[in-house]
């Protein structure tokens, strides 16, 4: 049975597929998101206001792969090196890819892919591309916790992926 479209927009298309709705990017070829410590020993984490759940989100660098005009066929590990910079300002000597998977299987067909980026430095302001406006965190590894703690009483909304990235930080 063929995908039946209920609406589209820009960048997503809503489906139903044999009686289940689901979204799915029309911009793109792949999500990447980028766990990053630096040689201080520090989570490299972004935070930036999400209008679809009406908050600051505390979140790792991550991006889409292959949505610049011009960018169709990037490289995975080539969209999380340009979005490690971008929002971060940091650069990567090594990126090493630790897990691929679903965002949110219920609800989009969206897929991850997750690098850990070995021996970063500075090298740029960071702070995303136009119209972003994304704030640098560097929180020593032991700290993240409670200082998560901290972000969500202040009103921030934590991504779940942030603590699963100290799970493959341990081990890096």
């Amino acid at each position: 049975m063929a995908d039946e479209i209920l609406g589209q927009g820009r960048f997503l298309k809503l489906l139903r597929r044999n009686g289940w709705e689901f979204v799915e990017r029309t911009n793109a070829q792949g999500v990447v998101v980028v766990i990053a410590v630096t040689q201080d020993g520090e989570l490299i984490l972004i935070e930036q206001e999400r209008r679809p759940v009406g908050a600051s989100v505390i979140e790792l660098p991550a991006g889409l792969s292959g949505d610049d005009p011009g960018a169709a066929g990037e490289e995975l590990a080539d969209a999380a090196r340009r979005e490690l910079l971008e929002e971060t300002g940091y650069e990567a000597e090594h990126l090493e890819k630790v897990t691929h998977g679903p965002s949110s299987a219920g609800l989009t067909s969206e897929l991850l892919t997750i690098f850990r980026a070995t021996n970063v430095r500075r090298t740029g302001k960071g702070g995303g591309v136009e119209g972003e406006a994304i704030t640098l965190h560097l929180v020593p590894v032991a700290e993240v916790p409670a200082w998560l703690d901290r972000a969500q009483a202040r009103g921030a909304l934590v991504d779940p992926k942030v603590y699963a990235a100290l799970w493959f930080a341990e081990r890096g």
